[in-house]
């Protein structure tokens, strides 16, 4: 069982924590010859697969490194002297060996993301037939599932999981209860700000790989 990610949004919509426990991010990395077959496109300073998926690599992995040089944008390498681009065109540099998969979120993409979600989550409430509705507690994919909790004072804790995951309703409790213990008993915390506190982090580590281990969460 896998726990991804842990993500704390504040009654304004604002991310105030995440925590990217088991990051799922798998790469592929292939050998290619000459023309590459694969069609690229730069999208917020990322070098994207727009065509051509094969062997693993899909439509939206991006460009992550080259020959075992790290690609940062449209530069290689760590001093970033060579364009990626005059690379690929190239036909001496092949046969070539590329990695794709897909980069870890930035944090204004974690910022925005927890925005839109906190936006889809009061569009859930209002559309419901009930009054005074949850709002979305669950969205499933075929390869995770996100599971959200919000307290009575709006803050919304979320978690990303491997599908299988059981027990996730006490994991979301058992982070509203070590929000409570290190957060909010913090006199130098201030309400609604970014949670910057090592005993949150190390409990909260605690309680997910007991719940990893278990494939529930025993709340002991």
């Amino acid at each position: 069982m896998v726990i991804y990610s842990v993500f704390v949004v504040n009654k304004a919509g604002s991310l105030i924590y995440h925590n990217d426990h088991s990051p799922s991010r798998p790469e592929v990395e292939k050998t290619f010859g000459y023309p590459l077959e694969l069609t690229l496109k730069l999208q917020d300073e990322r070098l994207l697969v727009i065509f051509g998926q094969r062997d693993g690599i899909r439509v939206g992995h991006t460009l992550l490194a080259i020959n075992g040089e790290d690609v940062s944008g449209t530069k290689l390498g760590t001093d970033n002297e060579k364009n990626v681009m005059d690379v690929l065109n190239d036909q001496s540099n092949y046969p070539i060996s590329i990695k794709f998969g897909r980069p870890k979120l930035s944090s204004n993409e974690r910022i925005m993301l927890a925005s839109m979600f906190h936006s889809l989550f009061a569009i859930g409430s209002q559309l419901s037939p009930e009054p005074r509705s949850s709002g979305i507690e669950v969205l499933e994919t075929d390869a995770f599932k996100l599971h959200c909790f919000q307290t009575q004072t709006g803050i919304k804790f979320i978690v990303l999981t491997d599908p299988r995951q059981g027990g996730v309703d006490a994991i979301l409790h058992r982070l509203h209860e070590l929000y409570a213990d290190y957060a909010l008993k913090n006199s130098f915390y201030a309400l609604d700000m970014p949670i910057r506190c090592e005993l949150f982090d190390t409990s909260l580590q605690t309680a997910l790989e007991q719940a990893e281990k278990s494939g529930v969460y025993s709340g002991v």
